[in-house]
């Protein structure tokens, strides 16, 4: 087996900046939510470590769950049909959701889980995302903390995958085009 790094073009965020933005993140949320903490939830399987990070720092007493969504599509393409995987456990009814995500490209899957989770009648469905390429947005979609704003590269590590690899990476790196090619 290869040694991960070597799978590495160049390192984007390394876990010192990731943690300071997490850190950043998590003081906002908290101010932002004093009143009434969100449920948060994050998007399986991507978003592990982003949640498990960013609840540590939330200063609030937080709940957490979790979904999982797939989009029909070729390959790397979404097509913005969505099928859920595994649902929620909480009921969202009159309570702030706060959706926790790893990565936004298109858009249209988080736009359908948005708008799926408002139906159930919850009081609010806010976004965090650690990444977000704005350059691959198919839909307008309104994300309300954002750690990093990226180029449309195929990056890993930090719960991100490729063919389930690289997540435990501890950095946002870049994956060499030679590996996915």
């Amino acid at each position: 087996m290869s040694d991960m790094h070597s799978d590495v073009s160049h390192i984007l965020f390394d876990k010192e900046a990731i943690a300071a933005r997490m850190a950043e993140l998590g003081a906002q949320i908290s101010s932002d939510y004093a009143d009434e903490p969100p449920l948060l939830v994050g998007v399986l399987k991507g978003a592990i470590m982003v949640m498990a990070d960013l609840a540590r720092e939330i200063t609030l007493p937080v709940e957490m769950d979790w979904m999982a969504v797939s989009s029909y599509g070729s390959g790397t393409k979404s097509s913005g049909v969505v099928r859920i995987l595994k649902d929620l456990g909480e009921d969202i009814t009159d309570r702030h959701v706060l959706i926790v995500e790893d990565i936004i490209d298109s858009g249209l899957t988080l736009s359908w889980l948005r708008e799926n989770l408002l139906t159930r009648g919850a009081k609010s469905v806010e976004i965090c995302t650690l990444l977000r390429k704005p350059e691959a947005a198919k839909v307008e979609i309104d994300v309300r903390y954002v750690g990093f704003d990226i180029d449309p590269e195929f990056v890993i590590g930090y719960g991100l995958d490729y063919a389930e690899r690289y997540r435990n990476l501890p950095y946002i790196g870049v994956l060499k085009e030679s590996v996915y090619s």
